[in-house]
């Protein structure tokens, strides 16, 4: 299993021989170092409908041809956009794909689509693959019904630590306690200044108060999971 991160909230997850890219937020992010015409993919899933996670979708879609997740009203704006292939889900639904089951859990944050078009309830993302469960939080506030995702043993969990918009370092703290994963990851990160972190003051808080050991990407890298 390999994990490329693309800067902000966007990353590629190879499973199965399968590709899925999640929340491509690629044109017009600072940190990412690959043009979106340049991704293939298998699948995309997005999380919610803010622009700087649907980001490139409709493009990616329309060349690869990969079938995109998402709730069903960012599924039904897709369509409109020309997306040809999408599956709809909610909130605690699960379904299982080539990769595995993807689950839709619950995230404290809104969904508006670019163009104003109401965007559904904002998701959470649980992977569960036979090589081992991958959780992508969104953009999600701390809650503590995080336990119970974490009982599904998480080799990684994807985290917002930039505040603001979503919960920061400290809050991810507590997350990281409730989720249990053996790999802690940050993302939706100092692409902005109004998110900026020290993030090496971060991944040093999370070894010295949590179990888990954080894993810092570089945008562009890819690691094997």
């Amino acid at each position: 299993m390999k994990l490329t991160f693309f800067g902000h909230s966007a990353f590629a997850l190879e499973v199965g021989g399968q590709r899925i890219l999640i929340d491509p937020f690629l044109t017009g992010n600072p940190l990412n170092t690959i043009a979106a015409d340049q991704v293939q993919c298998d699948y995309i899933v997005v999380s919610h409908g803010h622009g700087d996670h649907v980001g490139d979708t409709v493009q990616i879609a329309q060349r690869t041809n990969a079938l995109v997740i998402s709730n069903h009203e960012i599924c039904q704006w897709l369509q409109k956009q020309g997306v040809p292939r999408t599956h709809d889900m909610h909130l605690g639904g699960s379904f299982r794909f080539d990769f595995g089951t993807l689950k839709l859990t619950i995230a404290h944050h809104g969904s508006v689509l670019p163009d104003g078009t109401y965007g559904g309830n904002p998701a959470g993302l649980l992977f569960k693959t036979a090589e081992g469960n991958v959780y992508h939080a969104g953009d999600t506030a701390l809650f503590s019904d995080m336990s119970l995702i974490g009982a599904a043993g998480l080799r990684a969990a994807i985290l917002p630590v930039g505040d603001n918009y979503t919960m920061g370092p400290e809050d991810s703290l507590a997350a990281i306690r409730l989720l249990q994963p053996q790999l802690a990851i940050p993302c939706h990160y100092s692409t902005f200044p109004v998110i900026e972190q020290d993030i090496t003051l971060w991944a040093q808080q999370v070894r010295q108060n949590t179990s888990a050991a954080p894993l810092v990407m570089a945008p562009g890298s890819t690691v094997e999971l």
